[in-house]
């Protein structure tokens, strides 16, 4: 009678520790589930590459260049858009995984004609002469941008901020530029914009007045200052 007490004494402790063991291991499981479903932001969100954004704001550098970043870049207005990163070339535009290859046999779609309105790739040309010179302020420059138009216009300093809105009638002062810095612009009635740039008898200060242009050619969407001190419009 003893030695089956003991017996059941130590039966019922050894299923007390398996037990207790579940017990502590079961809270950490969900907490792994969860960890791993955590998803990844993506650095290159599909956004970028559909209008408006498409032709108005410029991709992060790494990502896949969208219309606008293409045309600054053949402009000589931004810097050749780098090679993505295995991260980025992994989740893919807009976070998709990449696409599987085809089976062979499988007879590939057709290409897609590229969407209307936009901007193609603009081939290198020569270097134009600046529209101004100013003195920069140990490499930095403040710009007081002036619209003179009733329209809304909006503008962008690359790698610096987002797009932000500049009412008509209206005037904001961009401080401590680092040159080389590109600024873009346009209007958001789609209409033309003449851009004139007017240094400041004080170092570093630079003033942008926008006006409507009644001929297209003289529309303008852009402005690069080089750390020389030269303005360039585009």
């Amino acid at each position: 009678m003893i030695n089956n007490s003991a017996i059941f004494r130590k039966s019922a402790e050894f299923l007390g520790a398996i037990c207790g063991g579940l017990l502590i291991t079961l809270p950490a499981i969900p907490q792994a589930l969860a960890q791993q479903s955590t998803p990844r932001v993506n650095p290159c969100p599909s956004i970028f590459y559909e209008e408006p954004h498409n032709s108005r704001v410029v991709v992060p550098q790494g990502c896949p260049p969208n219309a606008l970043t293409q045309r600054l870049a053949a402009q000589g207005l931004l810097p050749v858009p780098a090679t993505p990163s295995p991260e980025q070339a992994r989740l893919g535009v807009g976070g998709e995984e990449p696409p599987v290859p085809p089976q062979p046999g499988a007879v590939p779609p057709a290409p897609v004609p590229p969407t209307q309105g936009q901007v193609p790739p603009v081939p290198v040309q020569s270097r134009q002469a600046p529209s101004a010179r100013i003195a920069l302020a140990n490499g930095r420059v403040n710009v007081r941008l002036v619209n003179d138009t009733a329209a809304k216009i909006t503008y962008q300093v690359i790698g610096d901020t987002a797009p932000r809105s500049l009412a008509g009638k209206s005037d904001v002062t961009l401080q401590g530029l680092s040159a080389p810095v590109t600024v873009t612009f346009e209007r958001e009635d789609g209409g033309q914009l003449t851009v004139t740039p007017q240094p400041s008898s004080e170092a570093g200060n630079l003033e942008v007045t926008f006006n409507e242009a009644t001929d297209a050619t003289q529309g303008r969407s852009a402005m690069r200052i080089e750390p020389s001190g030269s303005v360039f419009l585009n």
